[in-house]
């Protein structure tokens, strides 16, 4: 296959603060160069015999081949990002106050990040993440850093080629010119489109489906705020005879017993249980004690899942 030009976004004519020029030599020789080299790459890709290529060879041309297909991509959202007149739209207004905490708490971090940058190289983007519905400002090295599953809807591209021409070192002059010419009505119909796209898919247990669960996070806030919570570790008794902790605040209780035990816990004070991962055992544990009449919850992620966020725990005894 063949990567089509994307033809220029904005009118360089009708930029302020960016020359004819600037823009031009960017889109000809970076853009296209980019573009060029991908097209190479694919071509040498297409004819290659992965049974008898050396393993370096062909990481290299897949190393090459994501830098230049990087470099295609954010530079054409760098070209769509401009053509406007810098001012921003009162729905995106609202979301970057949202996200951020204030538009200009916003724009203080990506013009910094921009800022940061000269003398060097890379991209500053504002990036949408389906998985927590909300925008993030990012760096992009070298064409090939990114936040994965990350959409990028604003780019800033930072090597020398975007800025030299008109502004020679001065890098901050450079970036005070881009904000005053994002098209902002573009930005706002990409974010549109991006929080279409569905986030990752969630862990289903369809058996469990209506049992309500509770996160670590969630668990660790109830627990430093000193509320009434009666918490239960029911992983099996295989996994605590090899292990030597227990989560912090946690009591033992065995899963297999718990018709026994229930009779000691109040129904006045909810309950979270957890197994090793957050599976089976946790959840047909709290089932076992919503059935006999407790407020209970599964913790979702168990034992695992309040290790991997740095919860403490302590020497079992």
């Amino acid at each position: 296959m063949r990567y089509q030009l994307t033809p220029i976004f904005c009118r360089p004519w009708q930029l302020n603060y960016l020359s004819v020029k600037l823009i031009e030599s960017h889109y000809e020789n970076n853009y296209g160069g980019a573009l060029r080299r991908l097209n190479a790459i694919t071509e040498k890709l297409e004819s290659v015999d992965f049974a008898k290529t050396p393993g370096y060879v062909l990481n290299g041309l897949k190393r090459e081949e994501l830098i230049a297909l990087n470099s295609t991509l954010l530079h054409e959202l760098y070209f769509a990002s401009l053509g406007g007149e810098g001012n921003l739209t009162v729905r995106l207004a609202e979301v970057l106050a949202r996200d951020f905490g204030s538009v200009d708490r916003w724009r203080g971090e990506f013009v910094a990040m921009g800022n940061a940058l000269a003398g060097g190289s890379g991209w500053v983007l504002l990036t949408y993440i389906p998985r927590d519905h909300r925008l993030i400002n990012q760096y992009a090295s070298e064409h090939s850093q990114a936040v994965a599953s990350g959409i990028p809807i604003l780019a800033l591209d930072m090597y020398e080629h975007a800025y030299h021409i008109d502004f020679g070192a001065n890098a901050k002059a450079y970036v005070d010119a881009f904000m005053r010419n994002v098209d902002w009505k573009a930005v706002e119909a990409r974010y549109e489109d991006a929080v279409k796209v569905d986030p990752p898919r969630p862990l289903v247990q369809p058996e469990f489906g209506d049992l309500p669960g509770v996160g670590v996070e969630e668990v660790k806030a109830m627990l430093e705020a000193g509320k009434p919570v009666q918490f239960i570790d029911a992983r099996p008794r295989h996994f605590v005879s090899r292990t030597q902790d227990i989560i912090d605040g946690a009591t033992w209780r065995d899963p297999e017993r718990v018709q026994e035990w229930a009779g000691e816990l109040s129904k006045s004070d909810p309950v979270v249980v957890f197994c090793a991962y957050g599976f089976h055992v946790g959840c047909k544990t709290a089932i076992a004690l919503r059935e006999a009449g407790f407020d209970a919850k599964y913790m979702k992620g168990g034992h695992s899942g309040w290790r991997a966020t740095g919860g403490p725990v302590k020497t079992y005894a």
